[in-house]
């Protein structure tokens, strides 16, 4: 690998670091150019955690976010106490530690010579200036009040033209009322007059006379 590569690599590498750092919200990042002090590395990097909780946090993005683009998995040492977690990830070490810890050993003094400026954090677009709507009649001349007036008045309408009116919705006429109906009749009808005369119960049928028959007298002998 020529050396162009692999100082590639290593600002690949130390990028990738930085990026998993800044996601877990670390403070006080710094790098720290370190070719000239040992062979085993080229980079040590630095950041604090305020808390057991936090520095846990940071190391395992650190370990996710090396492995996914593609430098292997660093090994890691100190979770368990998570004060002070160190990841080694080949050209690079990270030493996450809590303020405290990190104010007490100060490892910037030992590796801290040669510190590697980077752009922490995304760029912020830059605020384009408002477009001046000013005519060319009036551009690079003094106004006077009135014409400013003018100007301003034909500008409001122009804006006023522009924008679309909104269509009024269109008013629907009530609806009639309808007559109420008068209820149907009913079918049947009832006549209002002289109860029907009962009819008499018809008569008996008169039981049949007896014939009366005279005894004949009887002849002697």
């Amino acid at each position: 690998m020529s050396e162009t590569a692999a100082k590639k690599d290593v600002q690949k590498l130390q990028r990738v670091i930085v990026d998993a750092l800044e996601d877990v919200k670390a403070q006080d990042i710094q790098v720290f150019n370190t070719e000239h002090l040992s062979p085993l590395f080229e980079r040590v990097i630095m950041a604090s955690g305020t808390s057991n909780r936090q520095t846990k946090a940071l190391s395992a993005s650190v370990r996710d976010k090396v492995r996914d683009a593609g430098f292997g998995k660093p090994r890691i040492e100190g979770e368990d106490n998570g004060e002070w977690i160190i990841a080694d990830c080949g050209m690079a070490v990270v030493h996450i530690m809590q303020p405290v810890i990190r104010q007490y050993y100060n490892l910037e003094e030992i590796w801290g010579d040669k510190p590697v400026r980077l752009k922490f954090g995304a760029p912020k677009p830059e605020a384009k200036p408002a477009k001046t709507t000013a005519t060319k009649k009036t551009a690079g001349k003094a106004l006077s009040p009135k014409q400013a007036a003018s100007a301003a008045q034909k500008a409001a309408a122009k804006t006023a033209k522009a924008q679309p009116t909104a269509k009024k919705p269109a008013l629907k006429a009530p609806a009639k009322k309808t007559a109420a109906k008068a209820p149907a009749k009913s079918a049947t009808k009832v006549v209002v007059g002289k109860p029907a005369a009962k009819k008499a119960p018809a008569k008996k049928a008169a039981a049949p006379a007896r014939k009366l028959v005279k005894p004949t007298p009887r002849k002697s002998a």
